[in-house]
């Protein structure tokens, strides 16, 4: 049996015109002999409206029934897709996560699925029907609904792609893959045939919004192979697998860029065991992500400058933290909005020597400043001013030819 997964994000069920499409693509796989399982998000601004109403009837609306609420958006999707196929004279129906049903552990908002009754849904398609399953949901042992996070939908295509052992899952989104950089941003900008969990990984967790980190993670974790493409048009999108099915002769993959971060530097802080610990405990404690970290010692070893970098929407509340840590002395705090971090990746750069020094000597002839660095394996990222950050962009796409 030859099952394929198929998702649809938001912006594929967007309208009633786009859903007729998603109908067509859908009975285009069946025609082609295919056992479908199709997992569908909501229509786009459905949720983000479910979310508004829930604060409009408080800041602290109960957990348990955001997750019942925010899921219905999947609901109304689904029986809209299905009702489509329906009346193209294909067997189909919808099922919401407790019909089918769909297991999940951890706490609401934010639950992951560890189990999926396979029976209803085998015997379904065996019967020749076309189950549309509704994503980013599922029940805890209480039998309460739950939701899986941001990215949900995507990672419910993974999980029943792992749990039906199909041979595609293919995620439907607006645009027609991974692209080098963001093509909005750079009109040179390609697309990338194929990418590995790892790079993928990197670049979701770097503002590429196509896909979001934990369900990289998960089909990493399940060696699920994903296809990107777009629900628009007819083309070949992006293939995200292992390392050892890609034959790549470029040593960057892609270059990611945020926007959304601050800069923050306590200067002259003490340099003894426990400084650095004492300044981040209470960051994790608000639940405030630090990211790149650079630390210099003075000239007589006594004292050390500290900057590291948090998302400007914690800015605010680590002013606050920095000020009332009465754990730690230092002779001046700066902050600094006007940042981006640039990151180039690529699992070529494990085996190539000098991808450091092209990077830097490439932003260097543009004049570009480089506040903070962090690297990883496959990935080295710089801080520098916002207002430079195309000109980056432009310069390291050109650098590593990924304009060809």
């Amino acid at each position: 049996m030859k099952i394929v997964v198929l998702k649809f994000g938001g912006t594929s069920v967007g309208t009633i015109k786009k859903i007729k499409k998603v109908a067509e693509i859908v009975s285009s796989f069946k025609k082609k002999g295919f056992q479908i399982i199709v997992i569908s998000s909501a229509m786009s601004g459905v949720t983000n409206d479910l979310v508004k109403k829930s604060k409009e009837i408080s800041e602290n609306f109960s957990e348990a029934e955001y997750d019942t609420l925010v899921s219905s958006g999947e609901q109304v999707a689904c029986s809209l897709i299905a009702g489509s196929l329906i009346h193209k004279g294909f067997k189909s129906r919808s099922w919401l996560a407790w019909q089918v049903p769909i297991f999940t552990t951890g706490s609401h908002k934010n639950s992951r699925i560890n189990n999926i009754n396979k029976n209803k849904i085998m015997k379904y398609i065996k019967d020749g029907g076309v189950p549309i399953i509704t994503g980013f949901q599922g029940i805890n042992k209480e039998e309460r609904i739950t939701t899986i996070g941001r990215g949900g939908s995507d990672a419910s295509a993974i999980m029943f792609a792992k749990f039906f052992k199909a041979e595609r899952c293919i995620i439907f989104t607006d645009v027609e893959g991974i692209y080098t950089t963001d093509p909005n941003k750079i009109k040179k900008a390609k697309k990338i045939k194929v990418i590995s969990y790892e790079e993928m990984l990197e670049m979701a967790s770097l503002g590429a919004k196509v896909m979001q980190p934990v369900s990289i993670q998960d089909a990493r974790l399940n060696r699920i192979n994903i296809e990107v493409k777009s629900s628009f048009v007819n083309r070949s999108g992006t293939l995200i697998t292992k390392r050892s099915n890609i034959i790549n002769n470029k040593i960057i993959t892609g270059i990611s860029s945020t926007h959304n971060d601050a800069k923050i530097t306590l200067i002259g802080v003490k340099d003894k065991p426990g400084v650095a610990a004492s300044i981040f405990k209470p960051l994790s404690k608000n639940s405030i992500n630090v990211d790149m970290v650079v630390q210099n010692i003075s000239a007589n070893g006594k004292e050390t400058d500290l900057t590291f970098t948090i998302k400007k929407e914690d800015l605010n509340k680590t002013k606050k933290i920095m000020k009332d840590n009465q754990n730690i002395n230092y002779r001046k705090l700066l902050f600094e909005k006007g940042v981006s971090k640039i990151s180039i990746i690529g699992v070529g750069m494990i085996t190539t020597p000098g991808v450091t020094f092209r990077m830097f000597q490439a932003l260097a002839n543009k004049r570009i400043n480089i506040q903070v660095i962090s690297t990883s394996e496959i990935k080295i990222s710089v801080l520098i001013d916002k207002k430079d950050t195309t000109k980056a962009l432009e310069t390291l796409h050109k650098e590593f030819k990924l304009d060809n």
